[in-house]
């Protein structure tokens, strides 16, 4: 039976659905206003995982991740560069989907943005005001009343003693106490006309945390099945969710909340406002500009840092170094390997099998990609020692499951990459020109120049390319 970590309860538990065999989950999504780094890149593999492996294990999932296309970074980026807020979140909900083309990530089935929901944000705070839980205050704002609602706190193990506004949201003059948060924003006269709605408080922009309340509801119905996202969402954005939605309608938000585990560098978070974050396009290829949203991403850079990121424990802390990429790289290319000097089988896995079931034990334990990532390593070693087609054959047909090992071996293992000793010196050759290379020295060898045939090979070397001569008299080579 599959467990899961349940940030609420603290504990694995069961997966415990509303309706048997579906499950419905809801992640939240990006805020558009700039390229995604490899912290967003976490969060989106993260639970592409999860929803791969609910499917795998017969699950039919209904998956939607939103899209926050109104918020105030989103307007200043919009007023820095002199364009409609349209025009920005468009550009970089592009640059999003293609950073996520490149990882593997498959698109959820709905991917709602905010500014079509606001309807349904305007009726949770009609009936949280009916209640007694929302107000609006003396500058229009209509915010929640943190005191009223008994269970706040719960997610994050976050008292209201403990609290201070500063973790929060500027104290503003209309609130009552300084620990509520605004649910309506009431629109100011310097901002542009394309940030506000009508509205019964007058015209304005929903708050943040109200945008996951309504649109989880209105395609999802309540309770959730699952409700993830990354780690800096559980306090105050879930927190806030769950008072919104229990306030106004009872019962419970979600059964299960996931959250995935940090990205660090040098001990910090990665974020934007830290100024410490690689992005994913800057990782998986160099030939993209900042004023395109679409790319292509290099294969073999594209699936090592989705190898990278699955390898470790979706809760775990991850440190980002140069170093551990290099690490990766080196670990995906021997899997590749196996593929290319054992050709697989075609295999429709048998979860009876014990590699198998080995698999699923990790999986079913809280989506455990290290422990699934070790059965991939312990099939290659059998490939590789009794030149067995089937485990080469489990081995893909596993690392699929995780989204890995799906591109041609050969076509990766010669696509250049920038992670390996010399792996920047292999982009002087291109394809054509290695292979006139290589079919040259086997002509030096069959003339019994070997002279010249070590030249060629150390001339290879020296460029990132690496030889194998292979049965058959044929001779292989890779970018190293």
């Amino acid at each position: 039976m599959l467990h899961i970590y349940n940030t609420l309860s603290r504990q694995k538990t069961p997966l415990q659905t509303v309706e048997p065999g579906v499950v419905r989950m809801y992640v939240c999504g990006m805020t558009v206003y700039d390229f995604c780094h490899l912290g967003h890149a976490r969060m989106l593999v993260s639970f592409d995982v999860v929803q791969r492996w609910l499917r795998a294990s017969g699950y039919q999932v209904r998956y939607v991740r939103n899209i926050t296309d109104i918020d105030d970074k989103i307007i200043r980026r919009a007023v820095e560069r002199g364009v409609p807020i349209r025009t920005l979140t468009e550009f970089f909900i592009a640059a999003m989907h293609a950073d996520e083309r490149a990882l593997g990530v498959q698109a959820p089935d709905a991917e709602p943005r905010a500014t079509e929901h606001v309807a349904g944000m305007l009726d949770i705070i009609r009936v949280l005001q009916d209640k007694g839980l929302a107000y609006q205050g003396a500058d229009g704002d209509v915010n929640f009343s943190v005191r009223k609602f008994p269970g706040y706190g719960k997610l994050s193990g976050k008292s209201l003693d403990d609290l201070r506004a500063g973790e929060r949201v500027a104290v503003a003059a209309g609130k009552q106490d300084p620990l509520d948060f605004v649910l309506w924003k009431s629109a100011k006269p310097e901002e542009p006309a394309d940030t506000r709605w009508d509205s019964a408080y007058g015209p304005g922009r929903p708050g943040w945390h109200i945008e996951c309340s309504a649109m989880s509801r209105d395609l999802l119905g309540l309770p959730l099945d699952i409700h993830g996202g990354g780690p800096d969402l559980k306090f105050p954005h879930h927190e806030n969710e769950i008072a919104q939605s229990e306030g106004a309608f009872g019962g419970t938000l979600a059964t299960a909340w996931m959250h995935c585990g940090p990205m660090m560098v040098d001990a910090e978070k990665m974020s934007k406002s830290l100024g410490n974050f690689r992005r994913i396009r800057d990782t998986v290829t160099q030939d993209t500009a900042d004023d395109v949203a679409d790319y292509t991403a290099n294969p073999r850079e594209a699936e090592m840092l989705r190898f990278f990121l699955v390898r470790s424990h979706y809760r775990s802390v991850q440190n980002y170094t140069p170093d551990n990429l290099q690490d990766a790289q080196n670990a995906l290319d021997r899997l590749y390997q196996t593929l290319l000097n054992v050709p697989p089988a075609a295999v429709v896995i048998d979860w009876a099998h014990p590699q198998a079931q080995a698999f699923k034990a990790a999986m079913d334990d809280d989506f455990n990609t290290a422990g699934a990532i070790a059965v991939l390593f312990d099939l290659a070693n059998q490939a590789n020692r009794e030149s067995s087609a089937q485990a080469s054959g489990l081995l893909q047909a596993l690392g699929g499951v995780l989204g890995l090992l799906q591109v041609p071996p050969r076509h990766y293992l010669q696509s250049p990459t920038r992670f390996l000793p010399g792996g920047a010196q292999a982009g002087g050759l291109d394809a054509q020109a290695i292979d006139a290379l290589v079919a040259e020295r086997a002509q030096a060898k069959a003339a019994r120049d070997f002279a010249r045939a070590d030249a060629i090979r150390e001339q290879l070397r020296q460029q990132g390319v690496e030889l194998a001569d292979v049965a058959g008299g044929q001779t292989q080579w890779r970018r190293v």
